[in-house]
């Protein structure tokens, strides 16, 4: 599994320095989409785990001093963003590690295998939201 993660995160790094326009910022760039991807599959998973699997709400936050508002946008941020966030900074990026990555991974996939993931992990919640609004 942590395989196909690196070779993920290899295809989207190469790709995106193989691009003149993100020849500075391609680090912040594929963290960005992947943190995003990562953030879209953890959400759903949490929501079907809660609401379907368990029957309650458990990975939550409760700011009740703070304005619901800023209460559910801290937790978002901590719960889902920073996760994601750390996760793929201490795998990729902590001592460069993703210059080791790059020359291990194949990069022939020439950006194919980190689109495909990204596309998938913001299509299907949006497709399951649907269906589960239609069949309610």
């Amino acid at each position: 599994m942590i395989g196909l993660y690196y070779r993920i995160w290899v295809d989207g790094m190469a790709r995106a320095k193989s691009l003149p326009a993100n020849k500075n910022n391609w680090k912040l760039g594929t963290m960005l989409l992947m943190s995003l991807a990562m953030m879209m599959n953890l959400a759903l998973i949490m929501t079907i785990l809660q609401k379907y699997v368990v029957g309650f709400y458990f990975y939550k936050l409760n700011l009740t001093f703070l304005p619901r508002e800023l209460d559910n946008a801290i937790s978002f941020i901590v719960l889902f963003i920073l996760p994601c966030v750390v996760i793929n900074y201490l795998l990729i990026f902590y001592n460069k590690r993703y210059e080791f990555l790059l020359k291990r991974y194949s990069t022939s996939y020439n950006g194919k295998l980190f689109i495909t993931y990204f596309a998938k992990s913001l299509i299907l919640p949006v497709l399951l939201i649907g269906v589960a609004m239609f069949f309610t």
